[in-house]
């Protein structure tokens, strides 16, 4: 569930949900039923499947993006690290956090040019800082674009600037 809230555009099924986290479809239905009476879930029907997503127009999304982000120390990296390496263009969250699954290592994609040696005491920074290990690629935007990454679930944290 934590994946929604580190990036609005992904939706899930019960299904699906019951195999990430382990637990029966009844107790997954009913929080999935609550939170969307809470109006922090929306839903819409595609063939026999009901999707969720996260309503990125509650009230409480912006807080609760917040606290996920902290919970992981991405805002740390983020900040620490994309404002002020060069012409970055984007950054990816990859591997088991982007798949809402808890990891001491974190894994990212940077698009752009940077910085190297900078990027490598930043990092060093917000490891101490993050308590977590931090593993990255570096692509141009052409190779980015070219797909010369195969990665699977990525999710964008940062773009041009904005987080």
């Amino acid at each position: 569930m934590l994946k929604f809230f580190l990036n609005p555009g992904n939706s899930a099924h019960l299904r699906g949900l019951e195999n990430e986290f382990g637990e029966s479809t009844n107790a997954i239905r009913l929080e999935l039923n609550r939170l969307e009476e809470a109006n922090m879930l929306v839903s819409e029907v595609k063939g026999n499947r009901k999707l969720f997503k996260v309503n990125s127009g509650h009230p409480l999304y912006n807080e609760i993006n917040s606290i996920v982000r902290k919970y992981f120390g991405l805002d740390v990296i983020v900040e620490r690290i994309a404002e002020r390496l060069g012409n970055l263009k984007s950054v990816y969250l990859t591997g088991d956090i982007a798949k809402g699954k808890d990891s001491n290592l974190i894994d990212l994609i940077l698009v752009g040019e940077v910085d190297q040696p900078y990027l490598l005491k930043l990092i060093a920074k917000a490891e101490e800082l993050i308590k977590r290990k931090i593993r990255y690629l570096i692509y141009t935007e052409e190779e980015f674009l070219a797909g010369k990454h195969e990665e699977d679930g990525m999710l964008l944290v940062w773009e041009n600037g904005n987080m």
